[in-house]
Order: structure tokens, then sequence, then C-alpha cells
């Protein structure tokens, strides 16, 4: 079900529990993280930005509420990439097939602006992360594609510009995926840490070819069956995975 060995006895029923994501607690490099990987082939991530009314929904629990009113529930979400003021993305977004916002290709301020930056793309029965570029060029058809940066695996090597010694420590979120496109790994830091440690937890302890940055201080965490439902301030982008109500 998962590459990742349960800590415990109860924590591995816990996780066994959610059904759609697989999480662990993990240490790597001394530094704990919370994964939760999804499959592909039978599990859909959708992302989630407006609310009908075209109200941003800022909040997982508000991602929630609306799902129950058509009999469904979130078991599984993160935030899913940079955002402005008004909550709006930074780069390109497409959701349920209808692109919001367009792909930024060039350098910029920034984490996002720290070239290379990638787009995660979902489709029918995989999931990707794509160096920008590359994504152009391929022009794969994304059911939802949320783009961010830096991308954190690049074709199994770090961003060049990841510096072991580096000095800026955040919480920070991102995701992997294995390169036939079925495991999509999910990591959010449970302390601070650079992005030298981030990315090579992707790339020694995930063991995944391309891993992407979605964000760092705003990073959180919805896996209710660990008894996670993070809260602050209001997100952008929502990426999630849904699943009939009980």
């Amino acid at each position: 079900m998962t590459r990742f060995g349960c800590m415990a006895l109860f924590f591995c029923a816990t996780a066994g529990a959610l059904g759609a994501a697989v999480c662990e607690e993990i240490t790597h490099d001394s530094a704990q993280y919370t994964i939760c990987e999804i499959d592909a082939g039978t599990q859909q991530l959708d992302l989630f930005l407006r609310d009908d009314a075209g109200e941003i929904f800022g909040q997982f629990t508000s991602v929630d509420r609306a799902l129950s009113e058509r009999g469904e529930k979130l078991v599984f979400a993160m935030n899913a990439g940079m955002y402005h003021d008004d909550r709006s993305p930074v780069g390109h977004y497409v959701e349920n097939g209808e692109e919001i916002m367009r792909v930024i290709p060039n350098a910029g301020p920034g984490n996002f602006g720290l070239l290379p930056n990638g787009v995660l793309c979902v489709r029918e029965g995989r999931t990707d992360v794509f160096e920008t570029l590359t994504y152009i060029d391929e022009a794969p058809a994304c059911k939802h594609a949320t783009q961010s940066g830096p991308m954190l695996v690049i074709n199994g090597a770090l961003h060049p510009r990841f510096l072991a010694d580096g000095t800026s420590l955040n919480i920070r979120n991102g995701v992997g995926t294995s390169a036939d496109g079925q495991r999509v790994v999910f990591a959010i830091s449970d302390q601070p840490v650079n992005f030298h440690s981030f990315g090579a937890l992707f790339r020694d302890y995930i063991d995944v070819p391309n891993a992407l940055y979605f964000d760092g201080k705003v990073s959180r965490l919805y896996a209710p069956d660990l008894g996670r439902r993070d809260f602050g301030f209001a997100l952008g982008p929502i990426i999630g995975v849904v699943e009939p109500a009980d």
C-alpha cells in the first residue's frame, strides 16, 4: 500500500483508516515530517479555490462543508501553491479543465520565481510534477493543475540553488510524483527546515524523480483520521481527496 513503514501499531491502524491517503510521521536527517501518499490510479485528487458563489474557500473546513451538501467528504487536503493577497493563484491554475491563471514561465521575485519552478498536473489515472518549461512543451491535458516554485527535485537532482547550510528555515510543504505517475506523495515538515533538507527528503527518503514546493509558513495539512485539521490564515488553492460521506 505504501513504501513507508509504520512506526507503531496504533499509528498503522490510524493510517489505514484514512483510506484515501496513507500518512506517516517520520524523521529524516534529524527533522520531523508528516508524509501522505496517494495512489493516483485509484484515488482522485481535486483542486479547490472558490465555492459555487465565487467566494474563496480559504479553509479546509469550508471545502468539507461544501462537499457535505452533495453527500461527500474531504478525507485529505493540503494547501497547493502560492497566492496573492486576494487568495488568487500566483501561477498557472486549472480547475476541472478550466484555466483560471496562465502559465508563468519567466523568473521573478520570491520563491515562486526561483527557476526552475514547476506544475502539478492531475489527469485521469495519473498525476505528475513537471518542470514548467517541460510542461509548456508537452502541453498535457490536465483536469487540474497548479504552478508553484521552486522545484525541489528535477529528474532526480536537487534544485541547483539549494545550499546544505541554508539559513532560511520554515515549516514547508510540497509534493512529489513517481515516474509512472501513480505515486503522489505529499509532505509537510513538522519543524522549520531549509530547502536543501526538504528537497533531500523527496529525493532520498520518498524516492521520487520530481518534486515541487508548495509554500512555507502557511503550510497546513488536513488528515482528520490523524487528528490533523490545521487552521490559520485563509489559503488560496487547496488540493484534496474526496470520498462519499458515511
